[in-house]
């Protein structure tokens, strides 16, 4: 039975946690019974292969490797090197990069670096709003990112869709030494073509994070980045499904650079047990298999999105063309922290997002974001996120009515039942 966790024997690899630390793993328990019981729509989220976990949790961890492959601080690196080098390697090979760097811990940390390698303090630099689909660490007021350097923002015009014309008009006036494609919410296909086309105008260089369609362009359902950015910044645990962390690849020209932003710019040691657990996810990205998964996410992604319009509520942009989409709760009067709170009452887990031109604050926000990716791996097809989108219509319509919640909660349950993790 689904969530009955040692029917599973999931985490018989917990044995001397549980001998030295019972609360710690209990909760350990605790959080895949979550996970197994709950339709996970975050957009940044997936579930991670065994063998990721895997190798995350080996005796690399004990390891201090200061440095880069050959040129380390430290004595006793020959294997480590070997697996960092292969995970560049399998990075290069999928993304069809001439240089990778696969120490940041983050996807932030990677951006951190790329502005520190290419920019000194107050450069200009032209990216996507945060409350249009940004990110962060792209020029964020609040961020290091906005803090330091001198950034420009554009947006989303009324179709949530990029205006490129527009983007091109900002980059003439503000002359900005880099560009960032590339966002944390943007449904769309990105024309890199047509940013690199405006980077050159104006002698910018430009920069893709493709944190959230790592993974999509992995699997070719999303035009690739290679040819166009000089510099491109991942996530590895979205799309991708790897571990938590972060890739920076770039033209050849610029690895230097790079290499030391990183370190000794801003990190010390790396993860290697975790640089072990991004080679594994970029061999799995690498089989004929994560082509289907890709496109399993595009399609399991359009089909929520109809049954979302088909049960009467909108989506910015009326539909998507990668793996999410955000809710327009507008004319519903109701707000995304609310409804994000009822999703998770009946077992789905979303996130509040702002919409464009959202009356209501970050905090509170007019819409949630929702992704396909991880439900995808667990096995959903197109007729179970309709099914999915069903349920989150009648939550929110029903959002005051207890035994509405309660009924939707079994259904949702049901789904979880038929697609079990692990």
């Amino acid at each position: 039975m689904i969530g009955t966790i040692t029917d599973k024997r999931i985490n018989m690899d917990l044995d001397k946690v549980r001998e030295i630390d019972s609360d710690v793993a209990y909760y350990i328990d605790e959080e895949l019974e979550r996970q197994q019981n709950t339709i996970e729509l975050i957009a940044s989220e997936n579930f991670t292969s065994p063998a990721v976990m895997q190798a995350c949790g080996s005796v690399l961890t004990n390891k201090y490797a200061e440095g880069k492959p050959h040129k380390r601080y430290y004595n006793g690196c020959e294997v480590i090197d070997k697996i960092e080098e292969l995970a560049q390697k399998r990075a290069c090979e999928l993304f069809r990069m001439d240089h990778a760097n696969v120490q940041p811990h983050s996807g932030a940390q990677a951006n951190m670096a790329v502005f520190f390698a290419l920019l000194k303090h107050g450069d200009s630099v032209l990216s996507m709003d945060l409350s249009n689909g940004g990110h962060l660490s792209h020029g964020s007021p609040v961020n290091f990112s906005g803090m330091y350097f001198n950034v420009t923002q554009y947006g989303v015009d009324e179709n949530g869709c990029i205006d490129y014309d527009n983007v091109r008009e900002m980059a003439l006036q503000c002359k900005p030494k880099l560009i960032i494609c590339g966002a944390s919410n943007y449904s769309k296909i990105i024309d890199f073509k047509r940013f690199r086309e405006i980077a050159d105008e104006v002698g910018a260089i430009l920069m893709a994070d493709i944190a959230h369609i790592a993974g999509l362009i992995a699997g070719g359902v999303h035009p690739s980045p290679a040819g166009y950015a000089q510099i491109v910044t991942t996530t590895t645990h979205k799309t991708l499904r790897g571990p938590r962390g972060g890739i920076i690849m770039c033209d050849e020209e610029y690895a230097a650079a790079i290499d030391k932003a990183v370190f000794p710019g801003i990190q010390g040691g790396p993860l290697e047990h975790i640089i072990a657990g991004k080679a594994v996810a970029l061999k799995e990205a690498l089989q004929p298999s994560f082509k289907e998964y890709a496109a399993q996410i595009v399609k399991n992604a359009k089909a929520m999105a109809q049954g979302l319009l088909d049960n009467g509520l909108d989506i910015v942009g009326g539909m998507t063309e990668n793996h999410l989409m955000t809710l327009d709760l507008r004319k519903t009067g109701k707000t995304g922290k609310d409804m994000a709170n009822v999703l998770e009452r009946v077992g789905i887990t979303a996130n509040k997002n702002t919409v464009p031109n959202d009356p209501q604050s970050p905090f509170v926000t007019s819409g949630i974001r929702l992704g396909a990716a991880a439900m995808t791996t667990r096995g959903f097809k197109e007729d179970d996120m309709r099914e999915v989108a069903r349920i989150i219509a009648e939550a929110i319509k029903n959002s005051d009515d207890e035994q509405i919640l309660d009924e939707l909660r079994q259904d949702s349950l049901k789904l979880c039942k038929k697609y079990p993790l692990y």
